[in-house]
């Protein structure tokens, strides 16, 4: 360990600015202007990774965005292990609510603000850096395989081509991915399960064109009204989802299980607090890290209709949209939830009003295994490295890729992340602690050695 601290404290300002210098790059996949940009960054990490000691570093082209490999293959006899993450990142809109600019990798209070400073290039590259650690140190105790890819944020739409036509480059012992949180640093935790996701868009289209408010309106449907009540209807007033077949397949937990799970440190008037809002929401009968870790959910991520612009336009829209994604638990299927809000929605639709559902992308949920050697290695790596226990968690997000390795490689997944609830991701003004990037390099080299000591 002092090893380790002292190799990290000799580099630190390095470390950083070399991830200030990747976050520069706006690696944003879901908008086409920003395609060049998403290509250099590409190419920064395959040279990060050569310079980090790789061997057989290689930007392989997929239908969308390259995948950057790399691997270190010190002794065939040894445990591989495969990382996993992902150079693109978020839009970064709004931009008015960014206190720095989203590109422009800031610190304030010891936290770096920049879109993707967390979600994902921050956590990636402790990867990267905790390799070179052990490179330069004579300590790299397993095979290693990258497999950083560049869709992560429009739903890995290429990488099971890849995986499927790469799965004896891609074997290994197990995946390690940081793309989850921690409770907070004073209290470590490794998620042991993710939800899946099915994600839609829904329009509804009334008149032939956009209408004078007053000459029409009180005689035609206005779409962005039906709309709004159509996607209210969707939760009862227990806000129970109301899609009929939604909770077939849900895998219950037993009341011990939900016991253990609710014993995480969590305070909800903190909660409240750091989200300023006066109560919590959510289905009935359930705590709130019950509701974000082991409930389904069906939330709107964006909706649009009529004018939007400065001042004021009397019209009735034509149309009104919305985005809307449906998180999943063990046992539901992401197919068959898509298909069940398609024909449901459809259903509720008036006849005054034409009604199309576009199913986006979608992933299965995990949970992976707390008695496996590798989930183990990752425990004694956080008690060295912080000095107790760490708590198993159920996260909120989806990485669908996770179903994705276990499906077609045969290998589970250890979710050593730590980002925290709090970091903002996905949102304005995200961030991540120096702190925490600091510790990840530090404590990632622990769970390679206890890997390959446990493997054994």
């Amino acid at each position: 360990m002092q090893e380790i601290k002292k190799y990290v404290e000799d580099n630190k300002q390095r470390f950083l600015d070399e991830l200030f210098e990747l976050l520069r790059f706006p690696s944003v996949s879901a908008d086409p202007k920003y395609k060049d940009d998403v290509l250099k960054t590409a190419d920064f990490v395959a040279q990060k990774l050569k310079d980090a000691g790789a061997d057989k570093v290689e930007i392989c082209p997929t239908a969308g965005y390259p995948i950057v490999y790399g691997e270190k293959i010190i002794d065939a006899s040894l445990p591989t292990v495969l990382i996993y993450g992902h150079y693109d990142v978020q839009p970064p809109d709004p931009l008015e609510l960014w206190k720095t600019p989203p590109f422009e990798p800031t610190i304030r209070d010891g936290k770096i603000y920049a879109r993707g400073a967390c979600d994902d290039k921050g956590q990636f590259y402790m990867h990267v850096k905790a390799f070179e650690l052990m490179m330069k140190t004579n300590t790299l105790a397993c095979n290693v395989k990258f497999m950083i890819e560049g869709e992560e944020e429009v739903g890995s739409a290429n990488l099971a081509t890849f995986v499927k036509a790469n799965t004896e480059r891609l074997k290994a012992d197990i995946v390690l991915i940081s793309d989850t949180s921690m409770i907070s640093m004073e209290n470590p935790s490794i998620e042991t399960g993710l939800r899946g996701l099915a994600y839609m868009e829904v329009e509804v289209t009334g008149p032939n064109r956009d209408l004078h408010s007053g000459v029409y309106g009180g005689a035609v449907a206005n779409p962005a009204t039906i709309l709004c009540k159509m996607i209210a209807s969707l939760h009862d007033e227990n806000n129970h989802i109301t899609v009929p077949g939604f909770y077939d397949k849900v895998l219950e937990l037993s009341q011990k299980e939900r016991e253990a799970l609710n014993a995480a440190p969590f305070d909800l008037e903190e909660y409240k607090k750091d989200l300023d809002i006066d109560a919590e929401w959510g289905e009935k009968g359930y705590t709130t890290l019950e509701r974000t870790g082991i409930r389904p959910t069906l939330e709107v991520n964006g909706i649009w209709s009529g004018y939007i612009g400065e001042g004021a336009k009397t019209v009735l829209p034509s149309k009104a949209n919305a985005k809307i994604s449906m998180r999943l638990v063990p046992n539901q299927n992401s197919t068959e939830i898509s298909d069940l809000f398609t024909k449901h929605f459809e259903s509720i639709a008036p006849d005054y009003v034409k009604v199309k559902v576009t199913p986006h992308h979608g992933g299965e949920p995990v949970v992976t295994p707390t008695d496996s050697i590798a989930y183990k290695a990752a425990e004694k790596a956080i008690e060295d490295s912080f000095g107790k226990q760490a708590i198993p968690t159920r996260g909120g997000g989806s990485i669908p890729i996770v179903a994705l390795f276990e499906d077609v490689l045969g290998i589970k997944s250890v979710l050593l992340g730590f980002g925290l609830d709090s970091d903002a991701l996905h949102s304005p003004n995200e961030k991540y602690d120096v702190f925490n990037y600091y510790k990840g390099i530090e404590t990632l080299p622990l769970f390679h050695k206890y890997f390959a000591e446990f493997s054994k």
